[in-house]
């Protein structure tokens, strides 16, 4: 990149952070405390849960459990960001029920300035091809019909909300110097950077793996090749679902990028962050946070039914514990609580704390603290 383009990607990842402290410090939420970025202190809270499968009343538990909303089913706006990391699908009945109640959710976050992020998992992706071996008979019954249930998940509204508001990956950043919601992380040199670029978090479903070669420009390569195979799918007549019609699987046309999306070492399906022995996993984890720009890589899929697990100090950390009555795992959900504050002229302290919740506990996976200096 050419000295002029280096600054003015600087200066544009700085004009975006500015903004969003405006849109941030400008909330007019009565439910809750509007952060004021005084002398440069700044605030983010963050809620993240894990695979729902159909799950409505467990569901609005963990919700609420996390402050994320209240005894109706409201949002709150005590958190800035509720990311549910996919596999809202299957293995349950409430499935209308789950995806309308997210979009009611963004809606609301949205208008008091907060968001709701949403993923596809393996279990939509499912669906949409055709797989229906978790769904239940009874889950079909909520729709009317094969049919109805088919037309909801590609041009009716589930479909629609699929295609508008849900990604295969996030990148979140906690502070807005490391670019907006989903903005593509800039890989700068040292001395151009900034103290907080990698401030920021990533979500997907499955697990961003070492060898994976859609990685970057994180996360639009990544989103762009899910869209578009939704997309083309969705248009398209339904394959017969599987059972008990033979399964088919991707279509015949699928280009090779889209064909690893969907394979075991793609975001959607990749485990080995969760199964992996320690050694293997914490010597690859840096290269990985390194390119996408972030800190932690926070997934689902793989379930420990008694506990959110947190491997490597806590860069990598896996939500899924099972919270469908299916499982009968713990009810869980992730807080992140990151704060920055001034402490000189040129100079803050930053502190990121990530707890566990848990019905009967809260339990802190990672309590970091570090300097951080201006670089003039």
């Amino acid at each position: 990149m050419q000295p002029n383009l280096r600054f003015l990607a600087v200066l544009l990842v700085t004009i975006c952070g500015l903004y969003v402290v405006f849109l941030r410090s400008s909330r007019s939420d009565k439910n809750r405390k509007v952060e004021q970025p005084i002398n440069g202190s700044f605030t983010t809270r963050i809620v993240a849960v894990g695979d729902l499968h159909s799950d409505f009343e467990n569901a609005q538990t963990v919700l609420k459990m996390a402050g994320v909303v209240d005894e109706h089913g409201n949002w709150t706006g005590n958190v800035d960001y509720f990311v549910q990391t996919g596999d809202i699908i299957d293995r349950g009945d409430d499935t209308i029920k789950l995806y309308l109640w997210m979009e009611t959710l963004r809606s609301q976050a949205r208008h008091v300035g907060g968001d709701v992020f949403s993923h596809l998992g393996n279990h939509e992706w499912m669906n949409v091809i055709g797989d229906w071996r978790y769904v239940y008979p009874s889950e079909i019954k909520t729709f009317g019909s094969v049919a109805a249930r088919q037309k909801m998940l590609s041009t009716g509204r589930i479909g629609k909300a699929w295609q508008q508001n849900y990604s295969v990956t996030s990148r979140l950043p906690l502070h807005p110097e490391a670019g907006l919601p989903n903005a593509d992380f800039i890989s700068l040199p040292e001395d151009q950077s900034s103290p907080f670029s990698h401030s920021a978090l990533s979500f997907v479903h499955g697990g961003l793996s070492p060898t994976y070669q859609q990685l970057t420009p994180y996360p639009s390569r990544i989103n762009d090749i899910g869209r578009k195979l939704l997309g083309r799918m969705q248009s398209r007549p339904p394959n017969p679902p599987h059972p008990p019609n033979p399964y088919i699987g991707l279509p015949e046309d699928a280009t090779f990028e889209e064909k690893s999306l969907y394979d075991s070492d793609g975001p959607l399906w990749y485990r080995g962050w969760a199964t992996d022995n320690e050694e293997r996993v914490c010597g690859a984890i840096d290269d990985v946070l390194n390119r996408i720009g972030v800190r932690r890589l926070i997934m689902g899929h793989t379930p420990d039914f008694e506990q959110i697990v947190s491997r490597c100090g806590g860069k990598i950390i896996i939500i899924d514990t099972g919270i469908s009555h299916a499982y009968g795992g713990v009810l869980s959900a992730l807080s992140i609580n990151y704060t920055i504050t001034p402490s000189g002229t040129t100079s803050w302290t930053e502190r990121e704390v990530i707890s566990a919740v848990y019905p009967d506990r809260e339990e802190i996976l990672v309590s970091d603290e570090r300097a951080v200096l201006r670089k003039l």
